[in-house]
């Protein structure tokens, strides 16, 4: 099962802040980094979450996280052309696959992932999205597909909105933009974990 407050940040400075106020899942989703920073910045993410007790996911990164010996790697559709699955399950780590359409949701099943993020559920302003919002009767037909393995819902969630996704049927809520720019990320992480762990 997965904690169902699923914040993401995008360095180990923001990992610390965030597992600090509690949250016990928490995908490290680094952009332009070299890989020597990369490297530093996945161990050390991975040293927090364990002196935590809390679960890592590296987003995309997989040999980096298979080095570092992570919990989790998440992948979108464009990185499981490069990735390798049989390493990834060869050195014991789940894997999170994204999905936008059902020929997405297909492939991702056909790989027996962990757990299935659909997205973006709402309009998103993290990034421009080919995919238009997909409300949220798409997660009760997704989690019926889907069966046992966890689904996680992405794409302009605010606390109110995730709770209005775990009661369509997710089991986790993805947060990107509600944490990171909010004026006191601490205490907006605490009214997450209070409001998905309610739901």
């Amino acid at each position: 099962m997965l904690d169902p407050f699923y914040p993401i940040v995008d360095d180990a400075a923001w990992v610390a802040r965030i597992v600090g106020a509690g949250a016990k899942l928490i995908q490290l989703r680094a952009k332009d980094m070299d890989e020597a920073r990369l490297r530093a910045e996945i161990a050390r993410a991975r040293d927090i979450c364990a002196k935590a007790g809390s679960q890592l996911v590296v987003n995309d990164y997989w040999r980096l996280a298979i080095e570092a010996g992570c919990d989790y790697v998440h992948l979108g559709q464009g990185d499981l052309d490069e990735a390798d699955v049989p390493a990834i399950r060869g050195a014991g780590m789940k894997l999170g696959i994204s999905t936008h359409d059902r020929a997405e949701l297909d492939r991702a099943l056909s790989l027996d992932p962990d757990y299935v993020a659909l997205g973006p559920i709402y309009p998103t302003i993290l990034k421009q999205m080919p995919w238009a919002p997909q409300g949220l009767d798409r997660i009760g037909e997704w989690k019926r597909l889907i069966g046992a393995r966890p689904l996680v819902a992405i794409g302009g969630l605010t606390v109110e909105r995730a709770r209005a996704c775990l009661k369509a049927g997710a089991d986790s809520a993805a947060v990107v933009t509600d944490i990171t720019r909010n004026a006191d990320p601490e205490t907006r992480t605490r009214e997450w974990i209070a409001a998905t762990r309610a739901a």
